[in-house]
């Protein structure tokens, strides 16, 4: 079979887009790599927060939608986002985010790695895990960057679901995407890819009772996982029909390809490429800068400006000055 090679971005709905950048930008040290729109739906913002240089893998990427009201955690809605950072970094983060007013919790051991869980400033569950990432992953420290580079995020770590009953979900994750079992710790039930390090994990916990989630903000709306380019994204999108999925077919995002569809519990998973990237239309030193359309919107840049809330680029604090 075709599996994919881990995560390639999560998406996550954000309340004040101001606050959604000072945190993702400001606390976290992440690179806004595309200030854009949400193709579906024009009048909102889409940001990309990322290492620098916008690798795949690195991404997490926000729809501000603050008049939706707060999401639910629960049965078949993508639950805690889980970054990777250097083996000796928590002690440092822990006292960065407590300095930022950032809501953290007590540490915790999972899977034999340290990790430090806390909530952003729009309720969203994260977390940090110390651990050496894989081999061929790609990283690119920010030199803008609040936070020193020997202690940059790395990339998107693990993913959180909770099901009800997992052996629907476990079928199609191993069926359609390749993920295979590799142990429980602490209540979770851990399924992997290739080497099974920081980004190709999913940790599923069963809860029979709980109640289902929903969408809001402050909640996951969808993961998407990493293929190389269109050839096996067909071939991935193959195996999602043959077992039971329901594909949306190749939607163009113009940095990459995707196919949509929903794992048997109901939480949306993207199927994306890992190009052309995101200095596809615009210079990598200048990423994020400008808000940036996919071509077919440009005639409308306009109206879609006039319907945006006014934001301003947060300055990052030098790296030095947060030590």
């Amino acid at each position: 079979m075709t599996r994919v090679h881990g995560i390639h971005h999560i998406t996550a709905i954000g309340g004040a887009p101001q606050e959604n950048l000072d945190f993702y930008v400001g606390v976290l040290g992440l690179r806004l790599v595309k200030k854009s729109i949400n193709q579906d739906a024009p009048d909102t913002y889409h940001f990309f927060f990322a290492d620098a240089e916008g690798h795949p893998g690195t991404d997490l990427t926000f729809f501000p939608w603050p008049d939706m009201g707060p999401g639910r955690l629960g049965a078949g809605v993508w639950g805690e986002v889980g970054f990777v950072v250097p083996p000796g970094s928590l002690t440092w983060w822990e006292e960065h985010l407590r300095r930022a007013g950032i809501t953290v919790g007590e540490r915790e051991v999972r899977f034999g790695e340290p990790v430090l869980p806390f909530v952003d400033p729009h309720g969203m569950g994260l977390s940090l895990t110390e651990t050496h990432t894989y081999p061929s992953f790609a990283f690119t420290p920010w030199e803008q960057s609040s936070v020193p580079a020997e202690h940059q995020i790395r990339a998107l770590g693990s993913v959180a679901l909770t099901v009800h009953d997992e052996s629907a979900t476990v079928d199609f994750l191993g069926g359609s995407f390749g993920f295979t079992f590799a142990g429980e710790d602490t209540g979770r039930r851990r399924y992997v890819v290739g080497d099974g390090a920081g980004g190709q994990r999913v940790d599923i916990t069963v809860d029979p009772k709980i109640h289902s989630g929903a969408w809001g903000v402050g909640s996951v709306h969808h993961v998407a996982f990493r293929v190389p380019d269109g050839t096996a994204q067909q071939t991935v999108e193959e195996q999602v029909l043959a077992h039971r999925g329901r594909s949306s077919g190749v939607i163009d995002r113009f940095w990459f390809a995707s196919i949509y569809v929903r794992e048997p519990s109901g939480a949306l998973c993207e199927v994306a490429t890992d190009g052309p990237g995101f200095g596809v239309d615009e210079d990598m030193a200048h990423l994020g800068e400008t808000l940036v359309l996919p071509p077919w919107y440009e005639e409308h840049r306009a109206k879609i400006e006039a319907h945006l809330t006014p934001i301003t680029l947060p300055t990052p604090t030098p790296a030095e000055a947060s030590r």
